[in-house]
């Protein structure tokens, strides 16, 4: 295992520039699993994994980013990502400031050994730090559980989306 300096609990560390493959092979096998028209329509070619690699390469290091990894034998076993989102104060947001959950997803040769629990930890720490609001996050029917001992609940508002 390479030796990386930063965050730590339970094998998780933050992504650095190298993983960038391995965190488009598993973004493309969270996009497999979810599956439908949505998440993974047959048009969509491969130009999109070399558009996410370019944006995690600029995002790895931003401050308002944090890709949060644990290795696996050969490869990344899991990955997940936090964003902290400035929007407008109000009376049930004082600052404005929205922590969202993307991106989580376990090699399935990894799965049942924590390393989701671990990463969403972590980025809950990050979120903490960074005095975010509140955290959003849109789970997956086998994630749902997980975030749910975690403290995570229903949104009050319903989940839409437009594409121009």
């Amino acid at each position: 295992m390479r030796h990386h300096t930063g965050m730590r609990q339970a094998g998780v560390r933050r992504a650095q520039e190298d993983d960038i493959t391995e965190l488009v092979r598993l973004r493309a096998l969270l996009f497999e699993t979810l599956g439908g028209d949505f998440f993974n329509p047959a048009s969509a070619g491969d130009d999109w994994r070399t558009a996410l690699a370019s944006v995690l390469k600029e995002r790895l290091t931003a401050d308002d980013t944090r890709v949060l990894v644990v290795d696996g034998d050969d490869g990344l076993a899991a990955c997940g990502i936090g964003t902290v989102d400035q929007w407008l104060p109000g009376p049930h947001s004082h600052n404005g400031r929205v922590g969202h959950v993307i991106g989580m997803v376990t090699d399935p040769a990894h799965q049942r050994r924590g390393h989701g629990r671990a990463i969403v930890q972590s980025l809950l720490t990050w979120f903490r730090e960074r005095d975010v609001a509140r955290v959003d996050l849109y789970a997956s029917p086998d994630g749902e559980s997980l975030y749910r001992t975690l403290g995570f609940t229903a949104h009050p508002d319903p989940a839409l989306y437009w594409r121009p």
